[in-house]
């Protein structure tokens, strides 16, 4: 899911070593003009599978393995479904005919004050904005119901479509630094961007942000 979780326009995001938000908090099902967020399912393993069994999505992601098989997907649907991975991971499906077409989700920082966005979307639906919309309405959930200062998102360097994704979000450039790529089996460059509250209150009806 991007914060994390695509080149060549692709779509997703690197994330830091962080901890799954607290288990209690469960995730409400997230609506917004044309996606539905809501958690994923043993009935979606074949379409997580079919996505994210592709390099330019995997190299993308900082904890997606390459191949990705039937047997991944079903390992990653267990593990949200126990809240091994916290409680706000989401599946991201189009609204109107229900289909799967990425995922994205939010960690907490150590430090308890911030969390990171994730997500990634599958190559075919790349280029149509469902990223940003998925991750403007991830980040409107993190702020409106967690006590929390900022949200961050990174992007490997040379990824150009989720940079510019995060920078419609509202997301101001922080830095740059190396992070483990599992497709790729070892370091790569990222970008590191923050948004804080303030900026986000300022940016709520989104429409400045884009």
């Amino acid at each position: 899911m991007h914060t994390q979780l695509k080149e060549s326009q692709s779509q997703g995001g690197f994330r830091s070593e962080m901890r799954p938000l607290p288990q209690e908090l469960a995730s409400p099902i997230l609506v917004s003009e044309r996606l539905v967020l809501r958690a994923p399912e043993m009935a979606d393993t074949n379409a997580i599978a079919h996505l994210a069994n592709n390099m330019n999505v995997a190299a993308m992601v900082s904890r997606m393995p390459h191949p990705y098989t039937p047997r991944d997907a079903e390992n990653f649907v267990a593990r949200v479904s126990t809240g091994a991975m916290g409680k706000c991971v989401y599946a991201i499906t189009i609204a109107e005919t229900e289909t799967l077409i990425g995922a994205c989700g939010l960690e907490a920082h150590d430090s308890g004050r911030g969390l990171e966005l994730g997500y990634w979307i599958g190559e075919p639906y790349w280029n149509r904005g469902l990223a940003t919309e998925a991750a403007q309405t991830l980040i409107d959930f993190g702020f409106r119901h967690f006590d929390v200062d900022y949200i961050d998102a990174r992007a490997r360097v040379m990824n150009i479509g989720s940079r510019r994704v995060i920078q419609k979000c509202g997301f101001q450039f922080q830095g740059t630094g190396m992070a483990a790529s599992l497709a790729l089996g070892g370091m790569v460059a990222v970008e590191w961007f923050r948004l804080d509250r303030k900026t986000w209150g300022s940016l709520r009806n989104w429409g400045g942000a884009r």
